[in-house]
């Protein structure tokens, strides 16, 4: 019990300790680390808790990687049990709430830097393809997200009459499609193309519009719209 004890927040000198650094100054005054530390509250024998913060923070690739992982992945972490692992990634299923929130509150094109980071969180840190679609109201505004199909995506894997009847059940006015790129790389295929012109096709016969199709990486989202493929 010492051991741990020490490795906590109580070990550092007072003016370090990041709830009081916190609470003095600001949450903008603290490190990624400290920040972290906060969560974790204590560290393991030998390694206080904002060492052990900054090895999750190195090992996942910051703050923007952290969220990108699932609980599966952090078991990897000597010191970071289930209670750990559980707080780590509620933050996280906090934050896709927070996202998701906003854009159901406001045009989506108001705020497109909360769309990519709302699909990086659901998407991003997926070890295998999913196609996602955002399905919007007549104010371009968030009605749901749905993961609708798994694994390599094709034209004959995902089914252009599931995704119009899912866009009805939703009385959908618009659609935004999303998929992931395991690869890391965000820049689309002549099969992504083929997919998005299929599926803005099969859509348009119900009057429903395909605005963008954003291929999402861990690091990035990239807009099809932008790049004057739709």
């Amino acid at each position: 019990m010492d051991s741990l004890l020490t490795s906590g927040l109580k070990s550092l000198p007072s003016d370090a300790r990041p709830r009081e650094k916190l609470l003095a100054r600001g949450p903008a005054a603290l490190s990624d680390a400290e920040l972290l530390a906060l969560l974790l509250r204590t560290g393991i024998q030998g390694k206080h808790v904002v060492q052990l913060a900054q090895e999750l923070l190195d090992r996942f690739g910051g703050v923007g990687g952290l969220l990108h992982t699932g609980a599966e992945a952090l078991k990897v972490i000597k010191g970071l049990g289930p209670a750990k692992r559980a707080e780590v990634v509620a933050v996280l299923e906090l934050a896709r709430r927070a996202l998701a929130q906003e854009l159901k509150l406001k045009p989506l094109f108001d705020s497109p830097q909360a769309v990519r980071d709302y699909l990086q969180l659901q998407l991003g840190a997926r070890a295998h393809e999913v196609f996602a679609v955002m399905f919007l109201d007549s104010q371009n505004r968030l009605i749901e997200l749905e993961e609708l199909f798994r694994g390599t995506l094709t034209q004959t894997s995902v089914y252009p009459r599931e995704v119009v009847l899912r866009a009805l059940h939703h009385h959908a006015a618009a659609v935004v499609l999303a998929h992931n790129h395991p690869s890391g790389t965000a820049q689309p295929s002549r099969a992504d193309e083929a997919l998005t012109q299929t599926l803005k096709a099969a859509l348009s016969l119900v009057d429903v519009r395909v605005l963008d199709h954003f291929i999402v990486t861990r690091e990035q989202a990239a807009s099809m719209a932008e790049m004057g493929l739709i």
